[in-house]
This record gives structure tokens, sequence and C-alpha cells, in this order.
């Protein structure tokens, strides 16, 4: 049932509130004289198939070393992609074992990025994009244990300014490392130094860099919800907000018509469940306004991130509350302009397309439809839940099963949207408001648990396989080759 429409046309005063939180622990920052990196090299742990096509001289391309993509929205600016897939599906180029985990991979310049867990070591490797040999690796103990019995391992995608890698671990673990050689510049323990819980299933929002900032929605108790650190010496900048916990969800940058804001979609494990969106000044910190946003359920968690477009801002959740578009002012207050619970969307962030909004609705396996909705309005344009085939070779014989693309990826790209289902499809969609339409599906392997959204960049494709499949096969990076004939 749709929810009554509470203070539409409400405009509130603006709310600039700093807060002055002092540094915990300022981490002691390593002193890295220049050396000459490690060529790379081959490990048990890869599989190398076939090097991938050439890229097109006209191709457009671009690394893949932020959280949803170069813009923060699912866009990607590759050209030059398979229109359609061979028979057999795109050619693997590598693959590499992978331990727990569901970090997606980042990819900077000719270096992949590769954060996972085995045994009691988190890692964090570094590889050849076209090769999948490794340059570097790092670790550090992990000891994360999931009370509902999922993955043990990291969360958040590494993100990159080009110079350093920075990753955050389950446990609240922040690393600050040399992208070339893997040495550790700094590094801090955020759930010790903020006395941070870690809530229903660690730490799963990936931080954000701004300028030299690295901007985490930590969390802590009584303040500050989100934090900006120094990104070459950990040191804390600022903090912003005392009300709301950790979510799911990675803070979003934005231009607005008051300035570049940051839009972080908060909310812990708390009782009341309690969270929303804070919108903060990154220059002071200064927090501009928040909105309460969150379903009632103690179990309710917010995990999709923040779309802005044009000063509206939407946020979404699939716990009860649902979905609500509000409008920033020009006096930096808002305005709420329309809620429903049309496209509830649960960690995968909808993108947004000429006045639309498309994205999976609701928790999924099933009962979890694409659905397109007018961002001007709310209105529901359509919605559909695929059936897709999958024919796979178990230990018990052939099986087949009828799927759909349950909590699925979008990458909107190449004049098409690029989906990753949740078991394992890989599909091309012209998504329009006139409807639905599949331009060609292919199966990579069936494992649930799909949930992180590929890296694109150059024409590959990195996929995380974070479950074990029906066919036997383990857990596991997928480097596919999607680069166009030339």
């Amino acid at each position: 049932m749709r929810k009554p429409l509470i203070s539409t046309f409400l405009f509130l005063a603006v709310t600039l509130v700093s807060h002055a939180f002092d540094d915990p622990a300022p981490p002691t920052v390593n002193q890295l004289n220049p050396i000459i990196p490690n060529a790379a090299e081959a490990q048990s742990e890869l599989t190398f198939y076939q090097a991938p096509k050439l890229l097109s001289p006209t191709a457009i391309s671009s690394d893949w070393k932020t959280f949803l993509g170069p813009t923060h929205n699912g866009y990607s600016p590759e050209t030059n992609l398979l229109k359609t897939f061979p028979e057999t599906g795109p050619s693997k180029v590598w693959e590499v074992q992978r331990g727990n985990g569901y970090s997606s991979a980042a990819v900077i310049d000719q270096r992949v990025i590769i954060f996972h867990r085995v045994n009691d070591q988190a890692i964090i490797e570094c590889l050849e994009l076209e090769t999948g040999k490794r340059y570097w690796k790092h670790t550090y103990p992990s000891t994360y244990k999931d009370r509902y019995g999922f993955s043990n391992g990291p969360r958040c995608q590494p993100i990159s300014d080009g110079t350093y890698v920075y990753t955050l671990g389950v446990e609240a673990q922040l690393h600050c490392l040399e992208l070339t050689t893997g040495r550790v510049l700094w590094n801090r323990n955020l759930k010790e130094e903020f006395d941070l819980t870690l809530d229903f299933f660690g730490v799963g929002g990936a931080p954000l860099l701004e300028g030299n900032q690295l901007i985490i929605n930590v969390g802590a108790p009584e303040g500050p919800s989100v934090v900006a650190f120094d990104k070459l010496s950990g040191e804390l900048i600022w903090g912003a907000g005392d009300q709301w916990g950790p979510s799911y969800a990675s803070p979003i940058p934005a231009n607005t018509r008051n300035g570049r804001r940051i839009f972080v979609f908060a909310g812990g494990e708390s009782r009341p469940a309690t969270g929303g969106l804070i919108v903060v000044d990154p220059t002071t910190g200064a927090e501009e306004f928040s909105f309460p946003w969150r379903g009632g359920r103690y179990e309710s968690v917010n995990a999709s991130s923040p779309i802005i477009v044009d000063n509206k801002i939407y946020i979404s959740e699939c716990y009860g509350a649902g979905g609500v578009c509000i409008e920033i002012q020009e006096d930096g207050s808002y305005k709420e302009i329309w809620r429903n619970e049309i496209l509830n969307t649960h960690f995968m962030t909808a993108i947004h397309k000429d006045g639309y909004l498309y994205g999976v609705d609701g928790h999924g396996p099933r009962n979890a439809p694409i659905v397109c909705i007018e961002m001007e309005t709310g209105k529901l344009m359509w919605k559909h839940e695929p059936e897709w085939m999958a024919d796979v070779e178990s230990p018990n014989g052939p099986q087949s099963y009828n799927l759909s693309p349950a909590l699925a990826s979008f990458i909107e790209v190449d004049g098409r949207c690029l989906v990753l289902g949740q078991y394992g499809h890989l599909a091309w969609l012209d998504l329009k408001p006139e409807g639905y339409k599949e331009l060609d599906l292919t199966h990579l392997f069936l494992a649930r648990q799909t949930w992180a959204m590929p890296a694109l960049s150059q024409g590959l494709l990195i996929v995380g396989q974070n479950d074990e499949g029906l066919d036997g096969s383990s857990t596991r990076f997928i480097c596919y080759d999607l680069r166009a004939n030339l």
C-alpha cells in the first residue's frame, strides 16, 4: 500500500551544524623511499586462459578505481564492447582463486586490486590486468565471524587515487598502501579508535576519495557519523553528525546549486532502527541537513547509495520505508517531492537515465523485479521479472534451473545496460521508460551470492564469484574479454 505523502511541500530551514571531534589516534606515517617495483609473477592461485583481443585504438576507456564506477553512479564511458556474446559466453582471460568476501575488484591503469580473506588473514593483492600475474600481496590478521552465517571476508571495494590504494576491512581496519609496491603508508584500527560495533554484517560501506580527503561513514556511538581523513597522513580532518551509525552504502559526491556536497545514507544496528541521509560540505565538515529514512524493523539496513540528479536526491531501502525523492533548495534547505514503495532497493544502487530510475525492487531472490520509475514524480512506468535459464554440469549430472536476475548489479555503458545477475548471468538490456528489452544473455557460472558489482575497464570485466558453484567451482575472481573485434 502506498504511504501518504507527508510534508510534500515542507521547507526546512538550513541546518549548518559543525561538530568538534578529536582524533583518537593519529597514525604513524611510514617513510617510503623510492624503490623499483617488482615485476608481475605468476602465482599458484592463477589460471591463465588466453590473451584478450587487442583494444581498439578508437575505444574510450576508464579506470574502475571508485565504488560504482568512475562517476559514482553505475555509469562507464567504455566503448567498443561486444554487442552480442559468443555462444559459449565471453572468453576468459584469467582467473585467480579467492577466499571469503564480497569485495569488488578495482582497476587502476594496468593493475587490478583484489581484497579477500583466506583462513585468518585478510589479503590485498595487486595483479596485472591482462595476465592476472601478481605484483605484490599484503596480509594482516582477521578474526571476524559473521553471526548470520555469511562470508567472513571483506565487503568494501578497494579504492585508489592512482598513487595509493585504500582498503576498509570487515573489522574496520583501514589501510593506505602504495599502488606500485604494496608498502603500507599508514593504517588505522577504526573499531578500537572509535569504539565501533560491527553491526549485522561487519563493515560494508566503501570509503570515498574526495580531493585530499578519505571519507567514511564510520558511525561512532555519539558521533562522528561521518569522518574525513587526510589521505596522505591518515589524520582526522573533520567529523560530522552524531545521531546515526554506519550503513552498508558508500558516500557519494555531487555538485549542487550550493556547491560540492557529500551524501551519506547512514543507519546501523540500533533499537529503535534509526538512520537517514546526511548532507555534508566537504570543505568544512559542516552538516548541511539530515533527513531521517529507515525501515522500522530492527533487522533493517540502509545499503543502497544515494542517487543525485540536478539537485534531486533519491534514497531507497527495502525494509518498510521504501524510496523517497527530495530536492535541495536555493537556501540550502530541502523539500520532499514524493515517497512510495515501488522501487525498494536492497544493496544494489539503481541507475538514472534520461529522467528515469531503473533498479531491482526487493530482497530477492524471488519477487525481485526490475522496475522503472519516473524520477520527477515516482510514477511506475513498468516492472518485469525475467526468467533466465541456467544449464549446469554438476557432480550429479546435467541440471537446468529457471532463475531471475535477483540481486543484480547494473552498469550503464556503451549505449546499453550491462547486468550481472545474482546467479552468474550476464545480460545486455535496453532499458527505456517504454519497457524492458533483452538484447543478449549468457551464463558465466551458477553460484549464489554474486552480489558485488563487477569492475569494467579497458574492455575487460572482472567478476567475483563469492560462493562455490553448483558445478564444483570454487570462489574466484574471473577476468572476461568484452572487447569487440577490430
